[in-house]
């Protein structure tokens, strides 16, 4: 059996999660160069600087390396759901000032296209991933053509089993506890969302594609117990997020480190999906899913101008503090030593 080393071309079963917001090629590369498969978030950057990170990726790794985009349909405006979005946040606009009438709309974040694909095609990354399903059957055959492989996040067994059967070689469980995003495309039913460790074995029996563990693996423990589990890798994300690779903000920063990474939530209210992070002033006043936000990504703009404002006075009660369940492996060390650390999980299962 082919094992996820040989399959994406690593010296480790280690993926970096991709994190829009929180970091750049940077960490990519450092992961890369460390043995691991680094991650490129790609949902959030324009074409222009798409192509300026791909092309700092290259000069920077001669390493296998992961681009990760987002596969949703994006949704169609109504402004009677833009209008009671901005009722519900009016309070916090009238706090600080701000003219909601002001406040432009926005997707703010886009879906793999085709012009994303002939970009891509001119530097051939021998990973792509994908969150919320997989693209269209003829984009996905464009990234198969050029040798790369194909990895996608699975909530459930049925979108494992779905996965498997529309061409991703790979299938990412993504546990409860992961930060972030959720990825569930089949359903958006979230009692359906397991835990890491109840969804990996599933997954495992119910898919022959590997099956790499996500969410809630933060040291080398954690490592060796989803391969025992019958892991072929890992995904991890959180504990990336101190180093000086990452672009996380001060603010960020500090609530990672703070008492409050202890208490996270799903919440829809940063863009209309449900993702996890650190429960803030927003989720709380507003509770963390709100039935007036908009559909993703379209409830982002609506608090876009209270996130900057907040910001600017050193407050993050309306930042996606974005963190999974276990923040407990953040450490403020190199990427590549959070790597080395993460990797002594695998000789522990290996004993």
């Amino acid at each position: 059996m082919t094992t996820l080393q040989q399959l994406l071309g690593t010296e480790l079963p280690l993926i970096q999660a991709p994190m829009a917001g929180i970091q750049v090629g940077a960490m990519a590369i450092a992961v890369s160069n460390a043995g691991g498969l680094g991650s490129l978030p790609c949902a959030m950057l324009s074409p222009e600087a798409l192509r300026n990170e791909l092309a700092a990726i290259r000069a920077g790794t001669d390493k296998p390396f992961n681009v990760n985009f987002f596969c949703h349909t994006p949704p169609v405006p109504r402004p009677e759901r833009e209008a009671t979005w901005r009722a519900a946040l009016a309070p916090y606009y009238a706090e600080y000032g701000i003219d909601a009438a002001s406040i432009p709309t926005g997707p703010g974040r886009n879906p793999f296209s085709a012009e994303v694909a002939d970009l891509l095609a001119e530097f051939k990354p021998p990973v792509v991933s994908f969150h919320f399903g997989l693209p269209p059957a003829e984009l996905l055959a464009r990234v198969h053509g050029w040798g790369a492989k194909v990895l996608a996040s699975a909530t459930t067994v049925e979108e494992a089993v779905w996965l498997e059967a529309h061409g991703a070689d790979a299938v990412i469980a993504q546990g409860l506890e992961a930060g972030g995003h959720r990825g569930h495309f089949l359903s958006h039913d979230l009692t359906k969302q397991l835990g890491t460790f109840a969804l990996l074995p599933q997954l495992v029996r119910a898919v022959k594609l590997p099956v790499i563990a996500a969410g809630g693996i933060a040291d080398a423990d954690g490592v060796a117990a989803a391969m025992a589990l019958g892991a072929a890798g890992v995904q991890v994300g959180t504990a990336y997020m101190l180093t000086p690779e990452a672009t996380t903000s001060a603010i960020h920063r500090a609530a990672l480190k703070s008492e409050a990474a202890r208490h996270t939530a799903l919440t829809n209210l940063f863009t209309g999906r449900p993702a996890r992070g650190i429960v803030n002033r927003v989720m709380r006043e507003l509770g963390p899913i709100g039935a007036a936000a908009p559909e993703f990504p379209l409830a982002t703009s609506g608090i876009a101008p209270l996130r900057a404002k907040a910001e600017a006075q050193g407050s993050g009660d309306f930042t996606p503090l974005w963190s999974g369940q276990n923040a407990t492996g953040c450490r403020e060390v190199s990427s590549a030593e959070v790597t080395r650390a993460l990797a002594q999980g695998f000789l522990q299962a290996s004993r």
